[in-house]
């Protein structure tokens, strides 16, 4: 497995509910907001980014018609099903430094726990649903 620990790529993720969302994931998954919302003419949230450690996360609003994963499982079979395993389908895999604790702030915010906390080769780590059911993933790398 890649070091999760160097790697450069900046996830896109789309929400129904762009401030909304980046306000729960910084007090679900200790996110904290960068830089400025951008909002169209009628005030709606169309872009944020959040970031903990070196992790940069920019949110999107694509515009009426886009459907949440969660909302999308509510009227597609298909999507239920997908969202019936415990894995991340499409999310974001991030280091934390203590696992453990993100898991307890990220349960109390209300976070659906999607994988319990477990030891895997590339270190400790758990998978959670946030409030729109985008996966994510925190993992506390081994020490070296």
């Amino acid at each position: 497995m890649a070091d999760v620990g160097t790697s450069r790529a900046v996830p896109m993720i789309s929400y129904e509910d762009v401030g909304s969302a980046a306000d729960w994931l910084c007090r679900a998954f200790g996110f904290q907001e960068r830089g400025e919302r951008f909002r169209n003419a009628d005030g709606t949230v169309t872009h944020a980014e959040v970031e903990i450690g070196e992790a940069l996360v920019m949110l999107g609003w694509p515009g009426p018609d886009y459907r949440s994963p969660a909302h999308h499982a509510e009227t597609c079979d298909d999507a239920r099903r997908w969202s019936d395993v415990p894995w991340v389908i499409d999310g974001v895999l991030i280091p934390v430094d203590d696992v453990d604790a993100h898991a307890a702030r990220a349960r109390a915010e209300g976070a659906a726990i999607i994988r319990e906390l477990t030891d895997e080769p590339p270190g400790r780590l758990y998978a959670a649903a946030d409030l729109e059911g985008h996966r994510w993933m925190f993992i506390q790398p081994p020490a070296t």
